[in-house]
């Protein structure tokens, strides 16, 4: 898709810095000033995921992931927010966030948050030999070191902290 060009990229540019000073409705602002044919731009969903996930508007961020999903099927992020989303949502759950997850895993193999989100997933949902697969492959394609340290400030995974230490 192409880049987004004044003035859509300067009220983007303004929901990003107003995002930063934690003030979310000066970005729901800039976000709406951007012209209709590009409300659906990857770079404007991906910054109206931020926005609702600030403001804890958990079936907002759900629709967002959707459309990302439906826009950029082929980037991973959307994914991850939709899970991640409809972890929190009303309807959804940890049960859901699992099974909207792990298609995802196979269609990005090599992306190690989908991997270590859904060892979290595992871990929540007490499967501790699902969480230990998942964070290890998750170490495999992200990195020992890098994985170990996110590992132990998630307490999703608290109850594999032991032996995270240990990895």
């Amino acid at each position: 898709m192409q880049p987004l060009e004044a003035p859509d990229i300067h009220f983007l540019n303004h929901a990003h810095g107003w995002l930063g000073l934690d003030l979310p409705e000066e970005a729901v602002v800039e976000l709406n000033a951007i012209a209709p044919e590009f409300q659906n731009h990857p770079d404007v969903l991906d910054a109206r995921w931020q926005l609702e996930t600030r403001r804890q508007n958990w079936e907002a961020a759900l629709q967002v992931a959707q459309a990302e999903i439906r826009v950029q099927p082929d980037n991973s992020a959307g994914w991850l927010h939709h899970a991640y989303a409809l972890r929190r949502a009303s309807l959804g759950g940890l049960v859901m966030a699992w099974g909207a997850l792990l298609p995802a895993a196979q269609k990005f193999p090599q992306e190690p948050v989908i991997a270590f989100n859904l060892a979290c997933y595992a871990c929540q949902l007490k499967d501790m030999d699902k969480a230990r697969e998942w964070l290890d492959r998750a170490v495999k394609t992200g990195g020992r070191e890098e994985i170990r340290k996110m590992a132990l400030a998630d307490t999703d995974l608290q109850a594999l902290w032991p032996e995270i230490e240990k990895i």
